[in-house]
């Protein structure tokens, strides 16, 4: 089976490259397929014949990026995974979306997959915005994800942020069973503050306050019920 990866220069691209026990997975370039061009995503996936398209590329950070440039961030996160979405649906292969836990409220947490979203920046907008595209493909899955680098690489770390912070190696070791499935699978570990989980990994990083340094206001319960997860993995 032939899986075709995008995104594979960027942060969780390099470490599934390098760690995932996946076969036959290809990592074209930005050039040789270009998610803005829809002929040359049919080129590429025409003379491939991929069975599975794991869509990673896109615009994350920084996150401000998305506020002061909207185009850019429609265009990357919305834009591009249509079309990607509709050629797959072309040549009937199956899509994989990457999307991110931010697409729920984020006011009361453990946040299952079927329930309300409302995205609280523009970042997860996008990423939403993709989804939706996503959602109308039935030969399709969609990972909401919480996902950091390995080790943590923060200097301090919020005590009043609850969430499901996982590392981008231990989510490629799911994906030979994730990648069986089809409709929206929340992925993440445990539930913990932010800080809690960098305390565990790095004995000197500092705590602070989310509600106090952030100007935004942003929704401090972000966890995820991962159930489902758990019984994919069995």
């Amino acid at each position: 089976m032939k899986i075709i990866f995008t995104g594979g220069s960027g942060r969780f691209g390099k470490v599934f490259k390098s760690k995932s026990k996946l076969k036959n997975v290809e990592f074209p370039s930005k050039k040789e397929f270009n998610i803005l061009d829809p002929k040359s995503i049919k080129k590429y996936l025409s003379k491939k014949k991929a069975k599975v398209l794991i869509h990673s590329a896109g615009l994350s950070r920084p996150m401000d990026i998305h506020e002061k440039n909207i185009a850019l961030s429609i265009n990357k996160n919305i834009i591009g995974t249509c079309n990607l979405v509709k050629v797959c649906e072309n040549f009937n292969i199956k899509l994989i979306y990457l999307s991110t836990n931010y697409v729920y409220p984020g006011k009361k947490g453990n946040y299952k997959e079927y329930d309300s979203l409302l995205p609280y920046n523009n970042y997860a907008w996008s990423k939403l915005g993709g989804e939706c595209a996503v959602q109308m493909y039935k030969n399709s899955l969609i990972l909401r994800i919480c996902m950091t680098e390995k080790p943590f690489i923060h200097k301090f770390a919020f005590k009043d942020l609850i969430t499901n912070f996982i590392f981008h190696e231990d989510i490629v070791e799911m994906f030979p069973k994730l990648i069986k499935q089809r409709g929206i699978i929340n992925v993440g570990g445990k539930t913990a503050s932010a800080y809690k989980f960098a305390k565990k990994y790095n004995k000197k990083v500092l705590s602070t306050s989310a509600k106090k340094t952030l100007k935004n206001g942003i929704p401090l319960k972000h966890s995820m019920n991962l159930i489902k997860l758990k019984k994919v993995l069995k």
